[in-house]
């Protein structure tokens, strides 16, 4: 994938939220709130990351473990599928979690052949690190994330300012792509 299609649909999509947050803040105060319990929620993240999971591990050329790879790949399928079944307790942000920790390694490898080229790439690969130090830290601690939710939605004005800032984040992401990334 190129760097510039990669940065305007992780802008785009981190933006459709901020909007629905700016325009109704109740109702995504609500939903926010929700979410960590969410388990149609968890199921779809889980399975998603799991997908994407053995897709990754399927297009590896793992020579040491060839042999074991059909196993491995079983394995982990298990994993994925028996944590929806056995894990449910805040399984969407488990689910979230392992989403993250996928896209940021797709943005660190989208990003890395460019590194050169910009200094803007860094803006991508920090995001990126940030989202693999927080799905680590949600796959731990999930109830973490209830806590970040709980505060960021506590009042109305929280939720406009929190929204308005991912939505300028977003937008500038947007551009890079747009500009800076159009040759990636």
């Amino acid at each position: 994938m190129k760097l510039s299609l990669l940065s305007i649909l992780l802008g785009v999509g981190m933006s459709v939220p901020q909007i629905y947050g700016l325009t109704k803040p109740v109702q995504f105060a609500a939903a926010a709130r929700k979410f960590p319990r969410n388990l149609p929620a968890g199921i779809f993240l889980m399975l998603l990351g799991t997908v994407w999971f053995l897709w990754i591990v399927n297009a590896e050329p793992i020579a040491d473990f060839s042999a074991f790879k059909p196993y491995m790949m079983a394995a982990f399928a298990a994993v994925g599928i028996l944590s929806c079944i056995f894990i449910q307790d805040f399984l969407a942000v488990r689910g979230l979690a392992v989403v993250a920790l996928l896209l940021g390694k797709l943005m660190v490898d989208t990003g890395r052949i460019h590194l050169g080229e910009s200094p803007w790439v860094l803006v991508i690969q920090i995001w990126a690190y940030a989202l693999v130090i927080a799905g680590i830290c949600f796959t731990i601690w999930p109830w973490k994330l209830r806590d970040i939710l709980n505060w960021a939605t506590a009042t109305e004005s929280r939720v406009r300012i929190g929204s308005a800032l991912r939505l300028a984040f977003a937008i500038f992401i947007v551009a890079l792509g747009l500009t800076a990334f159009r040759a990636m």
